[in-house]
């Protein structure tokens, strides 16, 4: 029997929703047949939140590092043992820090092959920027690490995916960047990334229009007839089953997204607000175009329900599985 995948987990923003949803998704007997769960995080912060959420029941393996990992069983590299300061929903530069502490620790366990894969919990971006992490979000720091500019944010859910041509960008700029050679490039790394990662044959995928109603023939805007159509044509030369550029809203609320196998949005709102309508508390964000695997749960720290135990642990339990599935997939077509 071949041994499980071991799945390190950042714990992310402290004093966030990230170890409620961690502790409930563990809690779930299933994870740990599928994968050996191994949490970068700490171990006073992991007993305060027991206690608060009043999870006796649960309970971490504490240990020193992932050599010494115990299969069968939630693990915890507890990083440091001073005393911290836990300020349940409000952001600091403390928060911050010990986030970026986690992410490096498990990146490099990641880089000697001690871990298989990443799953990391909601940070706030805005308390991590410092000297040393200067990064709009996970996506871009994975993309410096591992030496690849040929990434892309995918939202995963079993019955939709959306990759996005811009990540973290500011509306105003969005238009500034967009031109013919990125929005095939996005395609492709889209396109590469439904056959390797979810073993899609053939796969078809719809581009949505930049503006309002597709630009209605230049009236709103030229960038479908100047950008968008010409790269999903040279896409279409290249093979690859690109379609249209669609307005967004009602390729969503016709449901025409259901005869692709992913959408490519110009922009975060775009793709984000119906994806995460539609897949309500279980949506998963992945990393495609990585050589490693990093997926996370599509949600935010969760400042406001923080210790009410209200949080779901929904996305980060399918943010586990798709880890798995994914690093499945790639071995299958090795």
């Amino acid at each position: 029997m071949n041994p499980l995948y071991k799945i390190g987990i950042t714990h992310g923003d402290i004093n966030g929703i990230g170890y409620e949803v961690i502790m409930k998704a563990l809690s779930d007997p299933k994870i740990v047949e599928v994968c050996t769960p191994i949490v970068y995080g700490l171990a006073k912060v992991s007993n305060y939140y027991r206690k608060i959420l009043e999870m006796n029941d649960f309970t971490f393996q504490f240990i020193k590092n992932a050599q010494q990992f115990s299969p069968k069983k939630p693990n915890l590299i507890n990083l440091r043992d001073d005393e911290i300061k836990i300020s349940m929903g409000e952001s600091s530069d403390f928060a911050g820090k010990l986030a970026e502490i986690s992410l490096s620790a498990a990146c490099a366990d990641l880089k000697n092959n001690l871990i298989d894969a990443i799953v990391t919990a909601p940070v706030n971006k805005f308390n991590m920027q410092s000297p040393s992490f200067k990064f709009a979000g996970h996506t871009e720091f994975f993309s410096e690490q591992f030496k690849t500019q040929n990434t892309m944010m995918v939202m995963v859910d079993d019955a939709l995916k959306v990759g996005f041509v811009t990540n973290h960008t500011a509306i105003n700029e969005t238009g500034k960047i967009l031109n013919i050679e990125l929005v095939l490039r996005k395609i492709k790394i889209l396109n590469n990334s439904l056959i390797k990662d979810f073993l899609c044959t053939n796969p078809k995928i719809a581009v949505l229009a930049f503006n309002p109603h597709a630009g209605d023939n230049g009236l709103f805007g030229n960038e479908e007839r100047t950008i968008l159509e010409p790269a999903i044509k040279q896409a279409f030369e290249q093979n690859i089953n690109a379609f249209g550029p669609f307005p967004a809203d009602g390729f969503f609320a016709s449901g025409q997204y259901k005869q692709f196998d992913a959408v490519l949005a110009m922009y975060h709102d775009q793709g984000m607000i119906p994806f995460k309508i539609l897949a309500n508390e279980g949506g998963v964000n992945f990393t495609a175009g990585l050589p490693i695997v990093r997926t996370s749960p599509a949600h935010g720290t969760g400042y406001d329900i923080t210790g009410k135990n209200i949080a779901s642990p929904a996305a980060m339990r399918n943010a586990i599985y798709w880890a798995v599935d994914i690093l499945n997939n790639r071995k299958a077509i090795t």
